[in-house]
């Protein structure tokens, strides 16, 4: 790691702090020897940073407003990866904001950099994901954030149909298909429900409200322990 690198990340674990942090404590976070520490906590302070703290007690940043950081290669790679996939998969709104993001990192990007990022060797292919499916998208992500409830007919994996209200609680991209997570009315229980088999959908009226076993956070432990369960894996 360079030491511009480091010096960076070690102020964004000073900034990120409410109480002191030892050097030990640094050191082994950015795995590098408490004498590396000293010497770049001697560098930020002699540069204007405001780091308090001695050896043996520990450092933290002060109040203050620092520059904005810069990002590594590797960190504008995923913050251009994730910001495309958010414009391929998702509504027309989260899209436009994630395409606002793209613009405004390459906007202040060096050349150097620019060439490098366009080399990325991961493409988003949103070709699967048309006006519908971001229309009933953006449905889903407003009744959630309002926890409203939503009315549909979907299609099984038999093309069996049914007609389902159901709680909206959270869309799980499971690396194919987006699903929604949902407590379905019809059953009392969690239900997924994948977007592309969803032929109709209305937000309604009606609020709901979340709990502590009927909300995504719950359902994605049920989850984890079911496949944490099965023998051999």
């Amino acid at each position: 790691m360079h030491k511009s690198e480091r010096l960076f990340q070690l102020v964004n674990i000073l900034k990120s702090r409410r109480f002191a942090i030892t050097a030990n404590e640094l050191a082994n976070k950015l795995q590098v020897s408490q004498r590396t520490i000293y010497r770049d906590i001697q560098h930020l302070q002699s540069s204007g940073v405001p780091v308090e703290g001695e050896a043996g007690t520990g450092y933290l940043i002060a109040d203050y407003d620092l520059p904005p950081m810069m990002f590594t290669l590797e960190e504008l790679q995923a913050l251009l990866l994730g910001s495309k996939m958010v414009s391929a998969w998702t509504d027309p709104q989260l899209a436009a904001k994630a395409q606002a993001a793209i613009t405004k990192i390459n906007a202040v990007l060096p050349q150097q950099l620019k060439q490098q990022v366009e080399q990325l060797p991961y493409l988003v292919s949103g070709f699967h994901h048309g006006k519908s499916h971001q229309a009933t998208t953006l449905l889903l992500r407003q009744a959630i954030a309002n926890k409203t409830s939503v009315e549909f007919d979907y299609l099984d994996a038999n093309q069996q149909p049914s007609h389902r209200i159901a709680d909206p609680l959270g869309l799980v991209y499971w690396g194919a298909k987006w699903t929604l997570i949902a407590y379905c009315q019809l059953r009392c229980d969690y239900r997924e429900f994948r977007l592309d088999r969803i032929q109709s959908i209305v937000a309604l009226s009606n609020e709901f409200e979340t709990t502590p076993e009927k909300n995504l956070a719950h359902y994605m432990a049920l989850i984890e322990a079911k496949y944490q369960a099965k023998p051999g894996e």
